[in-house]
């Protein structure tokens, strides 16, 4: 064929003489290509099923969840819980400018956070208890990553590899209590779900919150003062983290409280809607 340099004989049998160079260079791009598909995650929503015989994790398609050793209908077999089951729940605070208005906080100059514990944890649709001990209880839409592998010393750019997808948070508050871990850490204050979505960038994205039919809350995580790999870079300088564990980023401005019989619904363009109903303590 026209332009075609003709084989050696050498090459002709196979024997391919590379330099110590061309080796490296070869063996890298191989290595880059191995890493590459070692990493590639097929978009799919993963999920954790309460079953009478315990949790079950899988896939999530339709109303089924598939796992390793069959499939079950949610609702027949079993009901969705918290997609993960985290070591911590990281939750960063004042990561929104209009948060600050409305709160008077000043802005901080690194990721403000907490701890919340994973005895605060509840699924999609479960109940969230109104305390009888307190007379102001609040929520915030969160969008959360959840990590896919131990790590730490994690560089921004680095995060997309160690993040196994996107869940969301309702960080329920109970305003009137003094210090932070008494006002957000106790039974059910963090509704989490309803599954983790492995296929989505967590900038420029839409969010709102409606409770009983009324928007309450609307913005977009281009909003964040610390945008989420900082966050996670950020946290992963000063803490080990485990797989399953979760880094929420903030929400945006709070305009209210909510009552027994609200049904709060967050909505993450790209993951989904957590919807929880606040229930009397007694119920």
């Amino acid at each position: 064929m026209a332009g075609t340099t003709p084989l050696t004989a050498s090459e002709a049998s196979g024997n391919f003489t590379l330099s110590r160079d061309q080796f490296c260079d070869t063996l890298l791009v191989w290595f880059r290509q191995v890493f590459a598909c070692r990493r590639a995650k097929a978009p799919m929503r993963l999920v954790r099923l309460q079953t009478p015989e315990g949790v079950v994790s899988g896939r999530y398609e339709d109303g089924v969840v598939t796992t390793d050793h069959g499939e079950y209908v949610v609702g027949r077999d079993g009901e969705l819980t918290y997609p993960c089951s985290p070591s911590a729940l990281y939750c960063v605070g004042r990561n929104y400018a209009e948060t600050l208005d409305q709160m008077d906080y000043e802005r901080p100059d690194q990721p403000d956070f907490f701890i919340k514990p994973p005895a605060a944890l509840v699924g999609p649709d479960d109940p969230i208890r109104y305390p009888e001990w307190t007379e102001k209880l609040t929520y915030a839409g969160e969008l959360v990553a959840v990590i896919d592998e131990r790590c730490r010393d994690v560089d921004p750019d680095e995060v997309p590899e160690i993040v196994r997808g996107y869940t969301i948070l309702n960080d329920v508050d109970a305003l009137d209590q003094p210090g932070r871990t008494a006002r957000k850490a106790f039974d059910t204050s963090g509704p989490l779900g309803p599954w983790i979505e492995t296929d989505v960038d967590p900038y420029d994205m839409d969010m709102e919150t409606v409770i009983d039919g009324e928007q309450r809350q609307d913005a977009n995580t281009e909003l964040m003062l610390f945008d989420p790999y900082e966050v996670v870079s950020y946290l992963s300088r000063r803490f080990t983290f485990r797989p399953g564990d979760a880094i929420a980023f903030g929400s945006p401005a709070n305009p209210g409280t909510v009552e027994p019989g609200d049904t709060i619904e967050i909505t993450y363009e790209g993951v989904g809607t957590l919807s929880n109903t606040v229930v009397a303590s007694g119920e």
